[in-house]
């Protein structure tokens, strides 16, 4: 019996010490950043069973068999669509000021997405006057509406624009909205699910949570874009989820969530509209096909020649795409550079293009909420501050509301808006949507938003930031050392 015994406990050892071999083979096999894999090992060797537990439910990127095959399948489809897109004349930007040009570049080579000309842009600052937007451009549509978003919350316009929506599909214009699980899980307990499919509007659960599919599927892995797209025609991205403000995470008490969101017309709404079936099909298996767009909206070019850039992001698309892009976005600033961000957790390479821009003698601001919805985050992100703060970069705390708007601009010429935070999700997981506009006009727009947010800020002091208590310093680093899940 004793034996017996023994061997078993043994052959538990041995396997136990197997399992820790292969999960720790696992991750240095990945190539994953020297920062990501060092956490996990030490999670994994301090909680073992429970670390192992985590890393296989959250530790890679994967979709699941079926999604996974889908992807694959859909690739081809895309790029060739978008060659047809390009293949039209005079829609296709061919020159960019040298601020913008190595990103256009970058884009074009990996993307295969270069700007396209010839269309209407208007920044939304104000989330009522965004909401009644949408609504007035839904009760024009003719022929289909799609939306995608992260948040779907009921209450106040969002209900306005369900109604609206409704109406739509009526009407007969064909209707699809795509909403994320896990962003829209008090969305799919009311009865709007229902009284929208009963009116035709084909509606879809985005990558469903499930406790059973946690080793089938990394759970944390979401939809977080946020499009409209009207009659091939109109098109608007932005940070804004569809909610109203006045009833959306009151009890967090940081006051209402401040977004900025972009309403387009143009060509630019096809190559978003080929987005936007990549993702209809991953998650539906079905394929809708944009119509191609036609030499009618190179007419446009008189009236307002904006070039717009669509850079996208997520399982299908060029890996670490969004990444790239920020940084040599970075890169390319000369004299000043504005961030705003509701989520600052930066990757290293990131912190060190920020730090080596201003180092190099670019006036570098960045603007965050000062009050955050998220306990980690709001920690973790002030284990930046000192690094940032010693390079000279300006730190301005937001006091009107959650900043909740995604932006970068670059000498007053180069500008991103989008849904991408500054942190490990939307830089390496997440689907996400960035907007980059090369026209100083519009800068010069995006600037006096900006600005208009530094006044509602209180700039960091670097000397009292160095001062703080012994025991922030030591809840930061704790926290920091969660960063790359965060």
């Amino acid at each position: 019996m004793t034996i017996c015994y023994t061997i078993i406990s043994w052959l538990l050892v041995f396997f136990y010490w197997l399992l820790i071999a292969g999960i720790t083979f696992r991750i240095l096999i990945k190539r994953h950043s020297v920062p990501f894999a060092m956490t996990w090992l030490l999670i994994i060797y301090i909680i073992p069973l429970l670390g192992i537990i985590a890393y296989l439910s959250f530790g890679e990127l994967y979709l699941g068999k079926c999604r996974s095959k889908r992807v694959r399948s859909i690739g081809p489809s895309i790029t060739l669509l978008l060659k047809n897109v390009h293949s039209i004349q005079n829609i296709c930007s061919k020159k960019n000021s040298d601020i913008a040009q190595p990103l256009f570049q970058l884009c074009q080579n990996r993307q295969g997405i270069s700007g396209i000309k010839g269309n209407q842009l208007q920044l939304l600052t104000n989330s009522n006057d965004t909401l009644r937007t949408v609504v007035r451009d839904v009760q024009k549509a003719c022929h289909n509406i799609e939306m995608v978003f992260y948040i779907w919350q009921p209450g106040g316009q969002a209900d306005e624009v369900a109604e609206a929506l409704i109406a739509a599909a009526q009407r007969g214009v064909h209707c699809r909205l795509l909403l994320d699980s896990a962003g829209s899980v008090e969305f799919f307990r009311t009865e709007w699910p229902n009284m929208m499919r009963s009116a035709g509007i084909d509606v879809v659960e985005a990558l469903p949570v499930s406790i059973l599919k946690i080793f089938l599927r990394r759970m944390d892995l979401r939809q977080h874009r946020k499009v409209v797209l009207i009659d091939n025609y109109i098109a608007y991205t932005g940070s804004m989820n569809l909610v109203d403000p006045r009833f959306f995470k009151q009890h967090t008490r940081v006051g209402q969530w401040v977004d900025l969101m972009a309403r387009m017309e143009g060509p630019i709404a096809t190559t978003m509209g080929i987005i936007y079936s990549s993702d209809w099909e991953m998650e539906t298996g079905k394929r809708i096909l944009p119509p191609p767009p036609n030499n009618s909206f190179t007419l446009l070019q008189k009236k307002n020649d904006h070039t717009i850039l669509v850079i996208a992001s997520g399982p299908g698309f060029p890996e670490n795409m969004i990444h790239q892009a920020i940084l040599t976005a970075i890169f390319s600033a000369r004299k000043k550079l504005i961030i705003t961000t509701p989520y600052l957790i930066p990757s290293e390479d990131l912190l060190h293009a920020i730090c080596i821009a201003s180092h190099r003698g670019v006036e570098v601001n960045i603007i965050i909420p000062r009050h955050n919805d998220s306990f980690l985050v709001r920690w973790a992100s002030r284990a930046f501050f000192s690094e940032l703060l010693e390079a000279g970069v300006k730190i301005y705390q937001f006091e009107g509301g959650l900043l909740h708007s995604k932006s970068i601009l670059v000498d007053g010429q180069l500008s991103l808006v989008g849904t991408v935070n500054l942190d490990m999700r939307s830089l390496w997981l997440n689907f996400e949507i960035t907007l980059v506009i090369d026209n100083h006009e519009f800068g010069s727009e995006l600037a006096c938003i900006q600005n208009h947010y530094i006044s509602q800020s209180c700039l960091l002091d670097a000397q009292r930031w160095l001062d703080r208590a012994y025991w922030q310093r030591i809840v930061e680093r704790l926290f920091y050392f969660f960063s790359p899940f965060l």
